[in-house]
């Protein structure tokens, strides 16, 4: 066995790090007054099996992947509607192992992966309003649309199989809504990614993707200030590649069920803890995660 046979079992994974429309993202469409700053670090890890087309020859394949990312989110006013915009720049690192042709391979990678940025905009029910304004407006029906972009910034090597940065860009259109009624706030979104084509993977040959549809909804409930607790559900379906114009046996159709709570701490400080699972996985990774974030908010005067 060699580093050649891992590379071989490796390259047919898709790592959800690079895999963001997986993520659950309650509260995504939350108003918030203009001109609030939130810096954002987190930390996260997942580990579990990955599930393959049963005709490759690869098997018990599993993955152990640690993810740290530094965000930073603005809001604003777009033509009298709440706004805000977010950028994320995530590092990654971990190990993956398994059988190829009966052989057993592992490789550990480390390095930056693709960074993202998002535009989103509450359309309807969510205006702009300065801080002592916001503190009298009550939620009800939020309707939002936003606009999500991976940008190829991840370490990535053409003569690689294994990589942590996808050498393509994806952009993914979504609309959702969101419904408070008490403390209790109603969440669905659907969105669907757009993915360019990588034409340097093995160096030589093209990959391309089919969109792949994303279906989120949540349950949160608002305890006291900041602090709120959430259900999430998210299914993704589609994504079938081709290389070389060669379709593959790896179209998506997998559910993930998590939790999600936000603590605050003191002043604009607060933590949030989240964690879930793979429910059904048809292809792809069947993992468990875990996730760690910090948030500091300040401005909105």
């Amino acid at each position: 066995m060699g580093l050649r046979v891992a590379a071989l079992l490796l390259g047919l994974l898709v790592v959800p790090s690079s895999s963001p429309a997986q993520e659950p993202e309650p509260r995504a469409y939350s108003n918030a007054p203009v001109g609030m700053n939130f810096l954002v670090a987190s930390y996260g890890y997942q580990w579990g099996n990955v599930v393959f087309d049963p005709s490759l020859p690869v098997e018990d394949v599993t993955a152990n992947l640690n993810g740290a990312g530094v965000g930073y989110v603005r809001s604003f006013g777009l033509f009298g509607k709440s706004a805000k915009l977010a950028a994320i720049l995530p590092y990654v690192w971990g190990s993956l192992e398994g059988l190829y042709l009966g052989e057993f391979a592992r490789v550990e990678r480390s390095g930056l992966g693709d960074s993202r940025l998002q535009l989103s905009v509450n359309l309807l029910g969510a205006p702009a309003l300065r801080r002592r304004e916001f503190a009298t407006w009550r939620q009800r029906t939020i309707l939002g649309a936003s606009l999500r972009i991976a940008v190829p910034t991840g370490q990535y090597d053409q003569t690689k199989l294994v990589n942590l940065g996808t050498n393509r860009w994806s952009f993914r259109p979504e609309v959702g809504v969101s419904h408070a009624a008490g403390r209790w706030v109603l969440e669905g979104s659907a969105g669907l990614a757009f993915f360019t084509a990588n034409d340097e993977y093995r160096s030589t040959s093209t990959l391309e993707q089919d969109p792949l549809g994303v279906l989120q909804g949540h349950v949160v409930y608002n305890v006291g200030p900041r602090l709120w607790l959430a259900a999430d559900v998210v299914y993704v379906f589609g994504g079938r590649s081709t290389i070389d114009g060669v379709p593959r046996a790896n179209r998506q159709e997998n559910t993930r069920v998590s939790a999600t709570a936000s603590f605050p701490v003191r002043g604009g400080q607060s933590i949030k803890i989240a964690g879930g699972t793979g429910l059904v996985t048809r292809v792809g990774a069947d993992f468990d995660w875990v996730l760690v974030g910090y948030q500091v908010a300040w401005g909105g005067r």
